[in-house]
């Protein structure tokens, strides 16, 4: 049998990973499952990835980089002009936009997988780091550090209970980190 070459199939497959658990949950995650949607042999989940944990850190590094495209190209750091807590409170408001809340509970999934999976741990980190980065443009870098937990904490609260995104709550907490910061 003659070996097709296949450049994307790597690609498909930690694509195939994230649909996967975007529809099952990390329990519905194994070689087999992620194959069949990937429509390729499940030898070739094995090959680019030896185990799940090292198909999990392909994916939650996909989602990753996805999300921190989505965060530098937003309007919220492009301004210096506008609030900090406003530009957050706006990005957040669309990461919470019609449609959205499916891909964020996603990416939280795969980012607290970490608790579980010491692998993912490093990736995990990096999200938060990359993010901190990019608000400690605006204020200083333990401020940013603050507003990143401070962000993700809202975040699963209102994926966890199913509640409504309040932009004014979120604001005003936001600007009582961010304003604080100089005193």
């Amino acid at each position: 049998m003659v070996r097709r070459y296949d450049p994307e199939r790597r690609e498909r497959i930690i694509d195939a990973a994230i649909r996967v658990v975007a529809d099952q949950g990390i329990g519905g995650l194994s070689h087999r499952t992620v194959a069949a949607e990937a429509d390729v042999p499940l030898g070739s989940t094995t090959y680019h990835f030896a185990s799940l944990d090292e198909l999990l850190v392909a994916a939650l590094r996909r989602c990753n980089e996805s999300f921190a495209r989505t965060v530098r190209e937003s309007a919220c750091f492009s301004d210096p002009t506008v609030p900090l807590a406003d530009g957050l409170t706006r990005l957040m408001g669309a990461w919470f936009a019609e449609g959205r809340r499916g891909p964020l509970a996603l990416e939280y999934e795969l980012y607290l997988a970490a608790l579980r999976r010491p692998a993912l741990r490093p990736v995990a980190a990096e999200w938060a780091d990359a993010l901190a980065v990019l608000i400690a443009d605006r204020t200083d870098r333990s401020t940013a550090r603050a507003l990143t937990a401070l962000l993700d904490g809202i975040s699963l609260q209102v994926l966890l209970t199913g509640g409504e995104f309040d932009p004014e709550y979120t604001r005003e907490m936001l600007a009582r980190v961010a304003d604080g910061a100089g005193r």
